[in-house]
């Protein structure tokens, strides 16, 4: 690289041109609420925080979390997209070198997929058997439960994703555009049932609110850590600076605020009118409907298409940063990997999970703001090399940010966790850009290193027309 020649996956990337470009309500909107219908996200999110903090201050808490996803984690990654037409690949080689790009954020994103369809793959699982009437793989105390039915299930739908991921996608991706309708609809049951209730739920004797109140928002932001750097290829999508802005506060604010604050209203019902209810997970609750099992395989089948694109993502990209590689034989490693993590239950355990992708991306969008901001609000172009200033940024942000899941109680004040992480890879990477640590930048040969918002080309229009 000292020669200052891209590598293959920034000389033939191209932008995204105006005309493959739609508005925010078509694109951005409708497949970020998608994200957040899907049952992982709501499924835990009362644990730990509807008992601690009470509802009026869980909901706070699910407000505050909203805003920080959509202003911290999605609006700079969104306009990198916008402004430039590129992907998060591409994008990233600014922040991390154009050497450094291989592994971040292109290929830690791709490996995590694997951690969602591990999670995908336990929790669709779980509720398939749920739907024949077994018992739920996760007791009251949070202890997995395996089985021989839940590792054949297991394997089965996992094999199905990575089939379609490879095969078919494009049919998954049509039917996505409605299946998030399912889950809404289900949400909206389960909610009207238990809203009657929720005003008589009282948390218990010795609870610690502020605990429950930044649990919340670390469960939220941690879900929502990847989806968030993913905003660089939303944003490529998008028309101009006002698409990203409304696609995000409505497909990521307010589909919060929707697909978190109605379960958490539901289970705070169903705990109010029901005080000996054990459990504080949202399948918990929906066991108390009558049509139960017929909405346990409706959340199933809606969760088909979440872990099609979780492998689809990750075997994009290992294809891209080694194009030489076999990608199906790569994604079906990944995959048995998968199915390992789900059939011995560590998949079950989501807010373990959220934690350590919030830890992963949380330093990564902090450092990729902080280098938007120090160019000027625009994308510098792919630096040479590596780019140590992201990389320190982020080591030091994802360190602390995974302490209190390795070092255990002593740690427990570093909380919320992504948000810490975010913060530190910001100021890091401001600290170090300065101290002279950024690489200079490498031209963009293949492509111009920005595209021209959308909304600029009816005016050039409009200006031939009246030249005609």
């Amino acid at each position: 690289m000292s020669n200052g020649i891209l590598p293959n996956y920034l000389s033939m990337a191209k932008p995204n041109p105006a005309s493959n470009r739609a508005p925010w309500y078509k694109s951005t909107a409708p497949a970020y609420a998608g994200i957040f219908l899907w049952v992982v996200f709501y499924m835990e999110i009362a644990n730990g925080t509807l008992s601690q903090a009470g509802l009026g201050l869980s909901l706070l808490g699910l407000v505050i979390a909203a805003l920080i996803c959509h202003f911290l984690f999605y609006l700079v990654p969104g306009l990198f997209g916008v402004k430039t037409g590129y992907p998060l690949y591409v994008v990233g080689s600014s922040t991390y070198g154009t050497q450094g790009g291989f592994l971040m954020p292109g290929l830690l994103m791709g490996l995590l997929q694997f951690g969602w369809l591990a999670v995908n793959i336990a929790v669709s699982t779980n509720f398939i058997l749920q739907a024949v009437g077994k018992p739920s793989a996760l007791d009251a105390e949070g202890v997995f439960h395996g089985s021989a039915g839940f590792s054949i299930v297991a394997i089965i739908w996992a094999v199905l994703a990575v089939f379609v991921a490879l095969k078919g996608i494009q049919y998954v991706g049509k039917v996505s555009t409605y299946l998030p309708i399912v889950p809404l609809v289900m949400i909206l049951i389960v909610f009207l049932a238990n809203v009657g209730s929720a005003g008589d739920f009282q948390v218990a004797e010795g609870a610690k609110p502020l605990v429950g109140f930044l649990t919340i928002i670390a469960i939220v932001v941690g879900f929502f850590a990847t989806a968030g750097a993913a905003g660089v290829d939303f944003g490529m999508g998008n028309r101009n600076e006002k698409d990203v802005q409304y696609g995000g506060l409505v497909g990521i604010a307010l589909a919060i605020l929707v697909a978190g604050g109605l379960p958490l209203i539901a289970i705070a019902g169903a705990h109010g009118a029901n005080p000996g209810l054990e459990s504080f997970t949202f399948d918990a609750v929906i066991k108390t409907h009558f049509l139960s099992k017929i909405m346990f395989v409706l959340f199933a089948v809606a969760s088909f298409a979440p872990a099609c694109f979780c492998s689809f993502i990750a075997g994009n990209s290992i294809g891209t940063m080694f194009p030489k590689a076999n990608k199906a034989v790569l994604v079906s490693i990944g995959a048995i990997m998968a199915v390992i993590l789900a059939i011995t239950g560590k998949a079950l355990n989501l807010i373990g999970v959220f934690s350590i992708i919030g830890a992963s991306f949380g330093p990564i969008c902090g450092s990729m703001a902080a280098d938007y901001l120090l160019s000027g609000r625009k994308w510098a172009g792919p630096r040479k090399g590596i780019n140590w200033a992201g990389y320190i940024a982020w080591a030091v942000g994802f360190v602390v940010a995974i302490l209190p899941m390795v070092g255990g109680e002593k740690f427990s004040f570093i909380t919320p966790a992504p948000v810490i992480a975010f913060v530190i890879g910001f100021v890091l990477y401001v600290i170090l850009a300065k101290a002279g640590l950024e690489p200079p930048v490498v031209a963009m040969v293949a492509a111009p290193a920005e595209a021209a918002p959308a909304e600029e080309k009816p005016q050039e229009a409009q200006g031939e027309e009246k030249s005609d």
